[in-house]
């Protein structure tokens, strides 16, 4: 597949792609979910994949690839330097995800193709967009409690929710990715930040694509 070097041809791919996306549950309960992020040095990166069990939220499998940015870093087209090497970590795992979390966006994005649709819409996995802050659109504080969601509204339309994953800390931005209704994606949020404000896959992932970019030789 010919990947886009230029902002023109990322953007031409976006608005081709976009129209993919579906906003609608599929299937039953997921039995695994898989946390995705990226860590960088300059242009070193490693992306990290971890994969948990939805019941008790125990790890199954991981993935971690290193690699260099071809991409310059541009708002709106973040995952054209991600998803190559998210790709190929997930080509490593040996327990298919049901559901991918993503360090990003869905639908909350300018032109409604952020990270987790591109990631869903390339691998047909269900996907939620989870960011730690706002990108685009505007909305209203949340409640304080642990659940309280607000809408984030783009242009009129609601393209994901300010959710309230502990009492009385900074919210999470959810996002549809693919494959998966905005309640539902909220819900799994929730289910997946039992203790703290992300999501347990997130902060897996978070954690082993940090560690390995710090192991990695930087003339690797």
């Amino acid at each position: 597949m010919h990947w886009p070097t230029t902002a023109a041809e990322a953007i031409a791919v976006q608005e081709e792609l976009r129209h993919q996306v579906d906003a609608t549950d599929h299937g039953p309960a997921p039995r695994f979910v898989a946390g995705l992020d990226v860590a960088y040095d300059g242009d070193r990166l490693a992306a990290a994949v971890v994969v948990l069990e939805w019941d008790g939220l125990n790890e199954v499998d991981r993935a971690v690839v290193p690699g260099r940015t071809t991409f310059p870093y541009v708002p709106g087209l973040f995952a054209f330097r991600e998803v190559p090497a998210l790709l190929a970590a997930l080509d490593q795992l040996t327990t298919p995800p049901d559901l991918l979390v993503c360090d990003g966006f869905g639908i909350a994005h300018p032109r409604r193709f952020g990270l987790a649709s591109h990631l869903g819409v390339l691998t047909g996995i269900p996907a939620i967009g989870v960011a730690k802050t706002a990108f685009v659109g505007t909305l209203l504080e949340p409640g304080t409690a642990r659940g309280s969601t607000a809408d984030l509204v783009l242009d009129g339309e609601v393209v994901g929710a300010a959710v309230r994953t502990q009492h009385g800390v900074k919210p999470v931005y959810v996002s549809v990715g693919h494959r998966i209704s905005l309640p539902t994606a909220i819900a799994h949020v929730l289910h997946l930040a039992p203790h703290y404000r992300l999501p347990e896959t997130t902060r897996a992932a978070d954690h082993l694509c940090r560690r390995a970019l710090t192991a990695e030789p930087k003339n690797g």
